[in-house]
């Protein structure tokens, strides 16, 4: 099952079902008037979601119109908890290598951060930026959106709670990161707004690509046009079960909960490419002693998209330009 949320006059905007080959999409106000409020009653919503989207697969839905992504807000536009996490070791351990810095990690212990959720972006917004001086980055993550969690879940069970996943381009502004983090509290400039595809899908809609709690689907990415990488989700160190059962120690978690996964990354990275600048660069500084990739300008045109194994698109695009930002 793919679900979206449609501009309307709201915040959350209106959600459909979308058709498996992402051609055709239906109201679903009938079941639930937002994403959110289906989350918070999913053992009744979605099952009565699924006959929906059933019937829209087999062309029996009379009110399907044609599915365009560009009319698509985040697939759930602002969120009580967003948490990301850094669950792809080997990004990190590239941009140690470079910089000759060492993070301290504990053994089994992922890397959370907490986020704000109260404004994402949609697939194909124009993406605001202060300054090219901020040196803006992108980075191409999965993300998992959750049902309610009980606190304590352990990881062996965590899966059931994930209700939806996705991809995201979690953008980052480099010329703020080092001093945030030495301030030891978060980012706060360094991570603006989070821009997310267009369609959720069940795990079940990536057939055999959905094991073990990753996703074992490439990530495309493009900048302006050009290929940039195409990293696996397989290589995640942390599965999401490992991830939800970590933040649930202490305490449960809302439906609606999304869970990043960090920046896609892979070992063989030279041939397979990166999905973020600074691993790019870190690369780079590793094999040729200095960074020559430049960081996002005005007028640049990013590009993530996931296929799966017959070739076609799973969640959709995000593909959007960076822009200057005016003061509202």
């Amino acid at each position: 099952m793919k679900l979206a949320s449609i501009k309307n006059s709201t915040r959350d905007g209106k959600l459909v079902v979308v058709s498996s080959d992402l051609t055709t999409a239906v109201a679903a106000t009938q079941v639930a008037p937002t994403l959110q409020a289906a989350l918070e009653r999913w053992s009744v919503a979605g099952p009565q979601l699924n006959v929906i989207s059933e019937r829209l697969n087999a062309g029996q839905e009379a009110g399907a119109f044609a599915f365009d992504p560009v009319n698509c807000m985040a697939p759930l536009p602002r969120a009580y908890q967003f948490v990301d996490a850094s669950a792809f070791l080997n990004h990190g351990d590239i941009l140690e290598e470079a910089y000759k810095v060492t993070v301290k990690k504990i053994p089994g212990v992922p890397i959370l951060v907490q986020r704000q959720g109260d404004a994402f972006l949609g697939p194909h917004d124009d993406y605001p930026i202060p300054s090219e001086s901020d040196d803006p980055d992108f980075e191409g993550e999965f993300a998992a959106i959750l049902g309610d969690v009980p606190m304590g879940t352990r990881s062996d069970d965590a899966q059931q709670h994930i209700k939806l996943v996705t991809l995201l381009n979690d953008v980052s502004m480099r010329a703020h990161m080092l001093r945030e983090l030495g301030m030891g509290f978060g980012f706060i400039q360094a991570k603006p707004a989070t821009a997310f595809a267009p369609v959720a899908v069940t795990p079940d809609e990536l057939g055999p690509a959905w094991s073990h709690g990753r996703i074992h689907l490439d990530l495309r990415v493009s900048r302006n046009g050009a290929w940039f990488g195409h990293p696996n989700g397989r290589e995640m160190d942390f599965c999401f079960g490992e991830l939800i059962a970590h933040l649930a120690y202490s305490r449960r978690l809302g439906a609606g909960t999304i869970l990043g996964s960090g920046t896609v990354s892979n070992k063989g990275y030279r041939q397979v490419g990166s999905a973020c600048l600074a691993e790019r660069r870190a690369a780079e500084m590793i094999s040729h002693g200095d960074a020559s990739t430049p960081f996002l300008k005005f007028g640049d045109v990013l590009r993530f998209e996931v296929f799966d194994v017959m070739g076609r698109s799973v969640f959709g695009a995000i593909e959007h330009r960076m822009v200057r930002s005016i003061s509202e």
